[in-house]
């Protein structure tokens, strides 16, 4: 039999072991925002390949339906400066900009790029789309997207349901609309899995991985994939920002303690959205603080404008 004092030593291993563990793991978090301090500029040097001088654009985009756009984003005016990043991010629904992808808008905010949404439904799946297309825009103003920069869809053939197979022409002639209009340098969105499995988010990256594989998109044009983690990585927080440190990526962005709160608040917007857990979702989901991508490799073809 342990004595007690056997007992005491036991406890006191395993109490000081945790205290190890827990003062080792916060020194290595502490050490990731370091170096990821000193290592953004070189990320963000990474996508600041200018695109093209507006008038000479080498691609054509398919037929659209200028219906589809909303009429905010005055389409036939071209924007382009040779010199600074010009983001765009395409989501499936009204809260994907902050629910997954918070941390890179506000890294490119911050970093003086101008960043462009395109959001392809106004999320109507419970007839609240008017109300979504509201909060979206609240949504954006807090992560500091212009609301003029900011564009959603509302077509019967991209409703927000995950059993509606969405048409691959229409999502293809949007972006490219979109890509030609805005000067877009790079482009971000999901991966195969789109985080949460839901159809109407792969959908986008199966248009968008069929576009580059088929020389569709100008030359310059970057493409990063949003990665799918597991649920044990996904909803530990800061805890997992080791882990996404050490597995390789094309691109990440960390958020601190303030791009966090803003983060944060941005989600309330969607007030429609909030049930409870969602509520749960923004204290411990790991996209509030950390997004690691994969880039998807663009196929170059000298297509002529006829």
């Amino acid at each position: 039999m342990f004595h007690t004092d056997s007992y005491g030593a036991v406890e006191m291993f395993v109490f000081v072991t945790i205290v190890f563990v827990f003062v080792a793991y916060t020194i290595s978090i502490k050490f990731v925002y370091y170096r990821y301090s000193k290592l953004w500029p070189h990320l963000r040097n990474k996508i600041s390949t200018p695109l093209y001088t507006v008038g000479n654009a080498s691609f054509c985009p398919t037929q659209e339906r200028s219906s589809a756009l909303l009429q905010n984003s005055r389409d036939d005016e071209p924007r382009a400066t040779a010199s600074e990043t010009r983001a765009l991010l395409i989501t499936a629904h009204p809260d994907d900009e902050c629910m997954f992808f918070a941390p890179t808008v506000l890294k490119l905010v911050e970093s003086q790029a101008a960043v462009y949404l395109l959001c392809l439904s106004t999320g109507n799946y419970n007839n609240q789309g008017l109300q979504r297309k509201r909060e979206l825009l609240d949504s954006c103003a807090v992560l500091g997207i212009p609301s003029d920069h900011v564009t959603i869809i509302d077509d019967k053939e991209l409703p927000d349901d995950p059993a509606v197979q969405w048409s691959t022409a229409l999502i293809s002639s949007l972006i490219l609309k979109y890509i030609r209009n805005y000067s877009i340098s790079v482009v971000l969105t999901f991966d195969g899995s789109g985080v949460s499995g839901h159809a109407n988010h792969i959908a986008i990256y199966m248009t968008l991985r069929h576009l580059a594989s088929a020389g569709r998109l100008p030359e310059g044009c970057q493409i990063f994939s949003l990665h799918s983690i597991s649920l044990l990585r996904k909803y530990v927080s800061v805890l997992e920002l080791p882990v996404s440190w050490l597995l390789s990526s094309d691109l990440c962005c960390i958020s601190g303690w303030e791009e966090y709160k803003r983060a944060k608040k941005a989600m309330l917007c969607h007030r429609s959205q909030l049930l409870w857990f969602r509520r749960l979702y923004i204290l411990f989901s790991r996209y509030m603080l950390v997004n690691t991508f994969q880039a998807i490799t663009v196929e170059t073809k000298n297509v002529k404008i006829y």
